[in-house]
């Protein structure tokens, strides 16, 4: 393996991280600002029901790429919690890029996990209060990922899968968020 100098290695983040969004992204569609910062997520629900072992999640949200894109950090469960996860499959230390489209007036949202290879390709846009992202899993699956009931501290996330019948929306995921002091 490299080593790498600790001044290389502060370079990185230097130069991915940015102080706040770019004036090309109007303010009007700047859907995920609120989200810059640390939070702290009850899981509800993930691919199974496990709200009786009280885990928590954490993510962290920030500005990159001279404030073009929102880049965060999804860790599930915390790591203090990783041994207690009936199904080690469902951990998640991954990472979403979300990067504005001024044709689209929407944002192209990647996921990547790479703890279980999962990627996926969504865009997200604003309806209402609340934003959705739309997009599907490798086999064409159709899903929806939405941010709601959203707050300067706190927010809903719910992750869906469309079943074969092509109308009923399966719940795959549910976290109550709550900002990190």
């Amino acid at each position: 393996m490299n080593t790498i100098a600790a001044a290389e290695l502060a370079a990185f983040p230097s130069a991915l991280a940015s102080a706040g969004r770019s004036p090309e992204i109007p303010e009007s569609d700047d859907i995920y600002g609120f989200l810059v910062g640390s939070w702290e997520l009850d899981i509800r629900v993930y691919w199974q029901d496990i709200s009786e072992l009280n885990l928590k999640a954490e993510a962290h949200f920030g500005w990159v790429l001279e404030g073009r894109a929102i880049q965060d950090v999804w860790i599930i469960p915390r790591p203090e919690h990783r041994g207690s996860m009936p199904n080690p499959n469902i951990y998640a230390y991954g990472t979403t890029m979300r990067v504005y489209d001024p044709k689209l007036r929407a944002w192209h949202v990647t996921w990547i996990n790479p703890v279980t290879g999962q990627r996926n390709e969504l865009t997200g846009r604003r309806i209402g209060n609340d934003i959705v992202q739309i997009g599907a899993l490798p086999d064409g699956t159709p899903i929806r990922w939405n941010f709601t009931e959203i707050t300067q501290n706190s927010f809903r996330w719910t992750g869906e899968t469309l079943q074969p019948d092509g109308h009923t929306w399966l719940l795959q995921g549910k976290f109550h968020a709550h900002r990190i002091r």
